[in-house]
This record gives structure tokens, C-alpha cells and sequence, in this order.
């Protein structure tokens, strides 16, 4: 009997663990959301690769010690309102002058 009274602990254990997975899961989902439409503003507006745009994230979050979701949330923010902190702002420009402008094909040279 004491083993089937330790199965639904178990079940309920794993249970728990599934829904922490599942939690993880959604997460990872929507940062990878925010991390490529990140990338996709800093193509557009930074005329970098999308392969730029990634290391462009990463320098501005390495340089601001920032979460690199968090860089990417705030240049979202800066894309629907317009506003950007200072020290990601100041480093984005640093970052995008590293790293671009990737030369649009059939373009004269700059």
C-alpha cells in the first residue's frame, strides 16, 4: 500500500515539472519573438544584415549589461514610441557603426 500512495506524488511531481517545462517553453517563444523583430528593426533601419543585427544586439547588451530580451524589448519600445534609454541608445550607435551599414547590392560604394 505505501507504494500506491507514492504514485500520485510522483504524477503530481511530474506534473509540476510539465507545467515549469511548458512555462520555459513559452517564454523561449516569445523572447525569441522579441529578439527577431529586434533584428528585423535593425535591418531596416540600421541597413545591416540580419546576421549583423544579431551581433549588433549582442554588443548592446554586452556593453550595457542588459539582458539581450531586454535590449530587444526596449528597441521595440523605441520603434512604437520613440523612446530609448540613454545608455542603450549611445551604445546601439556604437554597435550599428561596427558593425554597418551593409552596402545595398547594386549600389554605388559610399
Amino acid at each position: 500500500m505505501a507504494s500506491g500512495s507514492s504514485e500520485p506524488n510522483d504524477d503530481s511531481r511530474r506534473v509540476l515539472e510539465l507545467e515549469a517545462e511548458v512555462r520555459q517553453l513559452k517564454e523561449a517563444v516569445t523572447s525569441h519573438a522579441v529578439v527577431d523583430q529586434a533584428i528585423g528593426m535593425m535591418v531596416a533601419l540600421g541597413r545591416v544584415s540580419p546576421d549583423q543585427g544579431w551581433a549588433v544586439l549582442k554588443d548592446v547588451s554586452q556593453h550595457t549589461n542588459t539582458k539581450l530580451r531586454d535590449v530587444a524589448e526596449q528597441i521595440l519600445v523605441w520603434g512604437r514610441e520613440g523612446e530609448i534609454p540613454d545608455d542603450i541608445r549611445a551604445e546601439l550607435e556604437d554597435a550599428l557603426d561596427r558593425h554597418g551599414p551593409a552596402q545595398i547590392p547594386e549600389a554605388p560604394p559610399e
